[in-house]
């Protein structure tokens, strides 16, 4: 027996034949997945954790973000660089630079006896330079130990190899890339790996493993390194707050860093928010204290309306209007600070308890969003009151109030918010372009001055723009220009960076308004985005208490010149889409789009995203249109991951400013779809039932 398989079967035995102990926590290998030092492993991160991972050893560099989509199915795109590419075999590349996505499904959990299994794909839709299937065993012993075994093929199957089980594995034709290899999978020689982890102290782990990739093209084939050995070793320290960092001697011949990133959703990086408390519910006085001549006094109103705009103006809320009678009240607030919508009803409601008279036991708050009313949530002051400090008075809240329709206007005799039409904004804050992933150059930024004003005219009418300044950076047209077949309505996205300078980003008149019970509209003319301008007209049905909606945009739009004035270039289009939304639950929404895109093709794009209470966001879209994966260019199909996250949730403070990042492998023509602001699904929805019931945890905060 040798050494390899001594160790090998060892570990198989050591994994399967003790009981499982405490929790350790699992942590991340080399590719960004949840593994061991470059070997996946059987475990998988938390619910909904979102972990980027830099690592470099010799001349490979990797840097991966992971998503754990659900407890069991986890995702991650690798942007991964290999130095020294054309030191032994020629090549147009000094450096070679590959994009990669994967997937691994948890198909056992662990228990008493049973290790954690889970089955992933490596490079399922990159170019297969990095490609490689496995299936991971892990169990945990006591607090401190984990070990791991499995058996990989493709990469993770290139040395020590077993046989090839399921027979030869195929040489598939990259062609123009981006596409499944479903013919490879499990084929061709098959390996094992095996590996331990022992958790040293709370900060700090060892571990060590045997590898079963060869690296036949780096060590192999291009000598970029020299493979002495299969065995890996590395410590790794962590603070405590998701970040580690890790040392290695890998292969016998490289040292090796990692630096490790894992956040959770579902727990805030501050600590929680740091912004003011709520008020408390203010006690009821004795009805007999107050005069019934109040319902009919005009400056009574106006008292108690000028009374909730004192106490909601710390939190960012305007009164639009307020409207009273003896039992009944509606306030119309527009919410300009507060992240989360349950929390700013919860605190309006506390204002309305605040100031009017005993006898009004119905509160009616009507969020309004862009000047239209998007919906009526009732809350009785007595359960207000009751539920105050309560046993579960979030889900007690939740199930006494109701959401329903509100109508277009406010009641009559309802006093109006002083000041709000006609009134004109503006801000000056820096901001951050990235133009990532372009060979000769994959990471790019700009840092500048956006200058941004708006001037409400009326109520859902206002005209809005914003100018950008570069102060700083390195986007400057240099990259590869476009070899797009079709009418170049993105790739020459470096031209625009390059020449605009200052930029007129957006310059528009909008007007938002409500047709029907369950009807929204927006038009939008102008200069809508930094390539585009024209007019874009949407409609949106979408009711209260529904999971689902459509709607309809068709918009008309000529391209602008790279310089981002006043100009325009030669080609217009006519393009639009409808589009169906559903929110499936746990966090989950799915988006369908049908329609003409900006070259012309015609297909549609599919989305989900997964939402969390916190507001952070994460989800991956694709779009397939009539034109041909080779017309297409590299990728064969526009796809990515977009990324939100609230800077409330970050900083504790309230905000309702987020940072948004969308990563896509290429940018190419097919599929490109007109970027207008505010559009309205995402516009109305926070206020309905659905999301409101999602996040409703923080209405008495």
């Amino acid at each position: 027996m040798t050494i390899r398989q001594a160790i090998l079967g060892g570990t198989a035995l050591f994994a399967l034949t003790l009981p499982a102990g405490a929790e350790m926590q699992p942590s991340l290998a080399f590719t960004g997945v949840t593994g061991l030092i470059d070997m996946p492993s059987g475990d998988q991160q938390s619910d909904g954790v979102l972990s980027f991972t830099k690592s470099q050893f010799g001349p490979v560099g990797r840097t991966t973000l992971s998503f754990q989509i659900t407890p069991r199915l986890s995702g991650s795109f690798r942007y991964s660089a290999v130095h020294d590419w054309a030191g032994v075999v020629p090549s147009t590349f000094a450096t070679y630079y590959d994009r990669s996505f994967d997937v691994r499904y948890q198909i056992a959990r662990e228990g008493r006896y049973m290790p954690a299994v889970t089955v992933g794909f490596q490079d399922v839709i990159g170019t297969g330079q990095h490609a490689g299937e496995y299936i991971a065993a892990t169990k945990t012993f006591g607090d401190k130990i984990k070990v791991t075994a499995g058996l990989g093929w493709g990469r993770y199957g290139s040395y020590g190899s077993i046989g090839a089980p399921f027979g030869e594995r195929p040489e598939i034709d990259y062609g123009t890339g981006g596409k499944p290899r479903l013919g490879q999978w499990f084929k061709g020689d098959a390996a094992p790996f095996a590996g331990v982890e022992w958790q040293m102290s709370n900060k700090l782990t060892f571990k060590a493993e045997y590898s079963s990739d060869a690296y036949l093209e780096e060590a192999g084939r291009r000598k970029t390194f020299d493979r002495k050995s299969p065995f890996n070793f590395g410590v790794e320290y962590g603070n405590g707050r998701g970040m580690k960092f890790g040392l290695y001697s890998l292969y016998g011949s490289e040292i090796g860093l990692s630096v490790q990133l894992a956040i959770d959703p579902h727990k805030s990086p501050s600590g929680g928010s740091v912004g003011p408390g709520p008020l408390p519910v203010s006690a009821r006085p004795a009805a007999s204290g107050w005069s019934s001549d109040w319902v009919n006094d005009r400056g009574s109103l106006t008292a108690m309306r000028d009374g909730a705009q004192t106490i909601l103006s710390h939190d960012g809320i305007v009164v639009e209007s307020l409207a009273v009678n003896r039992t009944t009240a509606q306030l119309r607030i527009r919410n300009t600070k507060l992240d989360n919508a349950p929390q700013a009803i919860g605190r309006s409601a506390r204002a309305l308890a605040a100031v009017l008279p005993p006898s009004v036991e119905v509160f009616e708050i009507v969020p309004v969003v862009q000047g239209v009313a998007i919906s009526r949530v009732v809350i009785r002051r007595s359960d207000l009151e009751q539920l105050e400090f309560a046993a579960g008075q979030d889900g007690l809240m939740w199930q006494r109030a109701q959401v329903l329709s509100a109508s277009r206007r406010a009641p009559d005799g309802a006093v109006i918010g002083q000041g709000l039409y006609p009134k004109f904004t503006w801000k000056a804050s820096p901001y951050i372009a990235t133009s990532l992933f372009d060979p000769t150059n994959p990471l790019q930024a700009d840092l500048g001055v956006r200058v941004t004003a708006r001037y409400d005219v009326a109520p859902g009418l206002y005209f809005s723009g914003s100018v950008t300044k570069k102060i700083v950076g390195n986007i400057d047209g240099t990259g590869r220009p476009s070899d797009s077949v079709l009418p170049h309505v993105r790739s020459d996205a470096n031209q625009y960076a390059a020449n605009g300078d200052p930029a007129i980003e957006r310059l528009t008149a909008a007007w938002y308004a409500k047709p029907g019970q369950n009807l929204y509209s927006r038009v939008t003319v102008g200069y809508l985005e930094p390539m585009y301008g024209g007019v874009s007209a949407e409609l949106l049905w979408k009711q209260t208490d529904k999971p689902y909606a459509l709607g309809a945009e068709i918009a008309y739009v000529k391209q602008r010149n790279f310089d981002q004035l006043f100009g325009f270039r030669d080609y217009s289009i006519v393009t639009g889409h409808v589009s169906g939304y559903y929110a499936f639950g746990s966090g989950f929404h799915a988006q369908v789009d049908v329609g003409r895109y900006l070259a012309g093709d015609l297909g549609a794009t599919f989305s989900l995203d997964r939402e969390f209470a916190s507001g952070v966001k994460v989800g991956a879209f694709a779009t397939l249109t009539d034109v041909p994966f080779s017309k297409f260019g590299e990728g064969s199909f526009d796809k990515g991951i977009r990324i939100e996250l609230p800077l409330a949730w970050l900083s504790g403070k309230p905000t309702q400013k987020t940072s948004k990042v969308t990563l896509r492998p290429l940018l190419r023509d097919g599929g490109a779809r007109l970027d207008v602001e505010d559009r309205l699904y995402n516009s109305v929805r926070d206020y309905h039932a659905t999301d409101l019931d999602a996040a409703w945890g923080r209405f008495w905060r």
